[in-house]
């Protein structure tokens, strides 16, 4: 996957963060509820009516495929089914960070970066 930065206001000047790490976003906004393994546990995760949910078993839930666009929607809050907790944030409502542009066959979609390392890391620990 290939991705740029995304230079604003018409081209004159950016201002670009240093890059998130992703297993640092995740330990950061994650880690309390779904563990600092990602397989549940996390200290606040015991006060929750519902267990979170095994985040490395996302693509064995998911015929062995990571869902990368549906994992970026549930984090940003853009898309959630009923059957979704209402504990986890919508952390698209806050500062995920400069925006890259992703390249996926041809087409560039803008992504905050803090989204897009958070993701991959959350690929990364697959089992």
């Amino acid at each position: 996957m290939r991705y740029f930065i995304f230079l604003a206001a018409m081209g004159l000047a950016a201002c670009v963060e240093e890059p998130v790490d992703g297993r640092t976003a995740y330990l950061e906004n994650c880690a309390s509820c779904h563990g600092p393994n990602g397989m549940g546990g996390g200290a606040a995760a015991r006060d929750l009516a519902v267990a979170p949910p095994d985040l490395t078993t996302i693509a064995a839930r998911n015929g062995g495929v990571f869902p990368t666009n549906q994992v970026m929607s549930t984090i940003d809050g853009l898309d959630r089914g009923a059957h979704f907790s209402a504990a986890m944030p919508e952390f698209g409502a806050g500062d995920l960070g400069d925006t890259v542009i992703v390249e996926e066959e041809g087409l560039g979609t803008p992504v905050p970066m803090k989204l897009l390392v958070l993701t991959e890391y959350l690929e990364s620990i697959q089992q």
